[in-house]
């Protein structure tokens, strides 16, 4: 029998990623690509029922550092069990390509402080059978993928590439240097690299404690990157900045606006609300808005939940973790480390250590009890004040200590605790709200591959469709789309990659079909998949009913299909029809 389409997803409820209104209709794929859309398609080699369901485009995540993963993995989990059919990784500066075979040390060691990836983890599964960055998406797409994957071409590997140990002191480029990394930079983007991230982040640092090697790049340094990608007339910059840190914001965003303005290339930078300065991040926007009413191509990067860490005994923070006695005890397989939490000894020991612990700063960022709450099944991201660690503790008449050990106890020693460090100033995400509401902001920062003991960040685009279009209930929700435009098409633009984002034909199969009814995130949970065992932190989800890479179903109700279509995607794609 023959079929006039490879797919049918029949009678489903269509969010074709316009944000225009949804409508029920038939989508058809032939070759990778959609077909047609509308009702009463002919018969597919392949269907799925979806009558009820949403059918959206694939989300489209700007933001990982899936860089050492995609080369040892073909799932990029947990990113493609959360509706996400292309990554984008480099972010930030760090990656591993270019690179010599005598600095690879150096960067496995800078990725593991910046990023939080065990470097015995990168050590042993690192193929390193490449030296320019042309050699590493030749690798990386040397086996396939449950995704498409875009890579952007990181500013301390391409520095530590050209200056050495220079780099790592953190010497300022020569002339040579600059020149040098110009005509690096276009190879890579000849070769297939999206853009340039780099980081300006003065808390970022290797496992040795030196900063990254990028924090003090001069702006002359940047301006000969920039300039050799607009020599392609190709490529986007992302950066990570400090502002207020690393120098006055109106200052260092000024520095940006000369080199977009000069460049003409595309920036997009992170954005987040500092506990410390909660309004801060409104100066930042201003300046985007007037960046953009000045024609320069300038947006902030958003995410729409609080970002800090996640705190357990099987994770690698929790508020005990730097007392003496705890030392001995995290060596411990998790069972026995349990049992000897559980004895009373055990834990008068520790809450006495910890109380003589309080003048150490390093203490205090993993026990903050005004801002630790405990994470609920499913997880609550916009907890109530009385919520916290410190109100509960309050109300119940014991130290917050107390509670913290007592909560941290159970699933044998496996529960998980949030504590919340940007973005929720004033327990609330409104102002996360009012950033992701902004004409001039995307969202990202999910993080997908990287702090692998610390956060799980890469499930965001469940939260944005489960919580923030339904569940909501301490304030605005957002239109289901207009959150789903922004996790396709105007991802997908961002960076460049015009064919995809949209349910329509010529466009690329990429696509989900969702049991908007029943779709939940789950608790974050350890898993030990890692190369060498190593330990990461996964969030499953319900609700996925199918998942499409160029139109071949990658995933079904959750569970992977082993059907691996997703390449590497070289440089930007031009848009059906255009």
């Amino acid at each position: 029998m023959t079929y006039d389409f490879d797919l049918v997803i029949r009678g489903g409820t269509v969010l074709d990623g316009t944000g225009e209104a949804a409508f029920e209709a038939d989508v058809a794929v032939v070759g990778g690509r959609i077909a047609a859309v509308g009702p009463g398609l002919a018969r597919g080699a392949d269907e799925i029922d979806a009558k009820g369901l949403l059918v959206t485009p694939g989300f489209v995540d700007i933001h990982t550092h899936y860089d050492g993963q995609v080369t040892w993995e073909r799932r990029l989990s947990p990113s493609s069990e959360h509706g996400v059919t292309t990554v984008v990784t480099g972010n930030c500066g760090v990656g591993f390509a270019p690179c010599h075979p005598e600095d690879r040390e150096e960067l496995i060691a800078l990725m593991a402080g910046v990023e939080d990836i065990p470097e015995v983890v990168m050590a042993d599964g690192l193929p390193w059978n490449w030296e320019s960055f042309g050699d590493y998406l030749d690798s990386v797409d040397s086996q396939p993928h449950d995704a498409d994957i875009g890579a952007m071409l990181p500013h301390s590997a391409l520095r530590v590439y050209v200056m050495r140990q220079r780099a790592v002191d953190r010497e300022q480029a020569t002339e040579a240097d600059r020149a040098h990394m110009a005509q690096l930079t276009r190879e890579a983007i000849e070769a297939g690299a999206l853009g340039f991230g780099t980081s300006r982040a003065v808390q970022q640092k290797s496992v040795r404690g030196q900063p990254i090697p990028t924090v003090g790049a001069a702006e002359d340094e940047l301006r000969a990157i920039l300039g050799a990608m607009t020599q392609t007339g190709r490529g986007v910059f992302q950066a990570l900045s400090d502002f207020d840190q690393f120098r006055s914001v109106d200052a260092e965003f000024a520095m940006f606006r000369r080199l977009v303005a000069e460049t003409g290339r595309p920036m997009s930078f992170t954005l987040n609300q500092k506990h410390g300065d909660p309004n801060g991040w409104r100066r930042l926007l201003d300046l985007t808005h007037e960046a953009q009413a000045q024609g320069l191509n300038i947006r902030g990067q958003v995410l729409g939940r609080p970002t800090g860490l996640l705190l357990g005994h099987e994770l690698s923070q929790n508020p005990f973790v730097h007392c003496p006695s705890y030392a001995p005890l995290a060596k411990m397989p998790l069972a026995r480390r349990a049992a000897e939490l559980n004895r009373p000894e055990t834990r008068m020991t520790l809450l006495g250590e910890l109380a003589g612990t309080d003048h150490m700063k390093r203490t205090k960022s993993v026990r903050d009890w005004t801002r630790m709450f405990d994470l609920s099944d499913p997880p609550n991201y916009e907890p109530e004040p009385s919520d916290s660690v410190a109100a509960r503790a309050q109300a119940m008449g014991i130290s917050p200590a107390e509670l913290a050990y007592d909560l941290l106890l159970r699933e044998g020693c496996r529960a998980v605790m949030l504590l919340t460090a940007q973005n929720y100033a004033g327990y609330s995400l409104d102002d996360a709200l009012d950033m992701m509401k902004g004409p001039h902001t995307i969202l990202g920062l999910g993080d997908g591959g990287a702090h692998l003991g610390l956060v799980c960040d890469a499930s965001w685009t469940t939260t944005m469709l489960a919580y923030w279009t339904r569940d909501r209930r301490r304030g605005e929700r957002m239109a289901l789309t207009e959150v789903v435009r922004k996790m396709t098409s105007e991802n997908a633009q961002a960076v460049g990659l015009n064919d995809r984002g949209r349910i329509a034909a010529g466009y690329r199969a990429d696509l989900n079909v969702i049991d908007y009814d029943r779709l939940q995130l789950g608790s974050p949970q350890a898993v030990y998949d890692l190369p060498t065992g190593g330990r990461r932190i996964v969030q499953r989800a319900s609700g996925y009913v199918a998942t499409a890479v160029s139109g071949q179903v990658t995933y079904r109700e959750g569970e992977a299909t082993g059907a691996l279509p997703g390449r590497v995607v070289r440089g930007p794609q031009a848009a059906p029809h255009s």
